[in-house]
């Protein structure tokens, strides 16, 4: 499944995030056959961790939290870390969800199965000024944007759940468009969003998938795109509690937005991805000292 089969489940306690768990969900979407072993299972937050094999059509075997509808919950009551399921993954232009969850055969868990975290985040840490590379292959650190409030998210190019890295995008987007219309809010605030696959997002493929997201008349001068080694970026994002695990044409990863102060500080971090787009504008319109 993966060139890393046992460090996926250290992910565990990261993954099973409330961000899963909205009572409402559209009617319909695409459907896709699921099948893999259970991980975990959160039954306040309706969320099942899945040791999956490829969906075809869709994405590679990978493992990840999968939310079930309200009306589905009691079915997790007879899930347990080791059951073997097969499902039927539903997804819509910004969710996804699990349906027709049945277990196939019963199982113990996996002894290897141990969550695992990063130290905790909290406002006031430092956060490393590594050194990364911009869409034009143009070097930058994190201090070239001492002065201003940041807003900084992760994501990948190839996420394929709508609710993960698109929705990180798509947030974005609607926050720089706030943004940018108070022109002395702009001068005073960026974004930058770093991608944790350097291998394939490139300078060249950072610029070509950004550019449809940005809102001023030259772009990506006030939203920034990045990428950087593997050890810049596992810095940075073991700073900000950032999760991700390599699955060769794929990552396993938890979802970390966060304000930076003017002086490069942590002042908040959303985790996953209940946050609105005029929460982030408002975080940074405060951490700006804008009126």
């Amino acid at each position: 499944m993966s060139r890393h089969p046992v460090l996926p489940l250290l992910l565990i306690a990261a993954f099973a995030v409330p961000a899963c768990t909205r009572n409402t969900a559209p009617a319909s979407g695409q459907r896709h056959p699921l099948k893999g072993k259970v991980v975990e299972v959160d039954l306040a937050g309706r969320t099942v961790t899945v040791s999956h094999e490829d969906v075809p059509g869709f994405m590679p075997a990978m493992t990840m939290p999968f939310v079930v509808l309200e009306k589905d919950a009691a079915l997790l009551r007879g899930v347990s870390p080791g059951d073997e399921v097969t499902a039927s993954l539903v997804v819509s232009d910004s969710r996804y969800w699990l349906e027709d969850l049945v277990v196939v055969k019963k199982g113990p868990p996996d002894p290897n199965a141990a969550p695992g975290r990063t130290q905790e985040a909290h406002p006031g840490d430092a956060v490393p000024d590594v050194a990364l590379v911009d869409q034009d292959g143009r070097p930058l650190r994190l201090a070239d944007f001492h002065g201003k409030a940041l807003g900084l998210t992760f994501v990948y190019t190839r996420c394929p759940l709508p609710d993960f890295c698109p929705l990180m995008m798509r947030n974005f987007e609607a926050a720089e468009a706030a943004l940018v219309k108070d022109l002395a809010l702009a001068a005073r605030t960026h974004l930058l969003t770093v991608s944790f696959d350097p291998m394939h997002d490139t300078p060249e493929v950072l610029r070509a998938f950004g550019k449809p997201f940005q809102k001023t008349a030259r772009p990506f001068t006030h939203w920034t795109l990045a990428t950087g080694k593997e050890e810049a970026i596992r810095a940075l994002g073991g700073a900000l509690e950032l999760e991700y695990v390599d699955e060769t044409q794929s990552f396993t990863h938890n979802l970390r937005t966060a304000i930076l102060g003017p002086d490069g500080k942590l002042r908040r971090l959303f985790r996953g991805n209940d946050w609105k787009p005029e929460e982030l504008v408002a975080e940074l319109k405060a951490a700006a000292g804008a009126p």
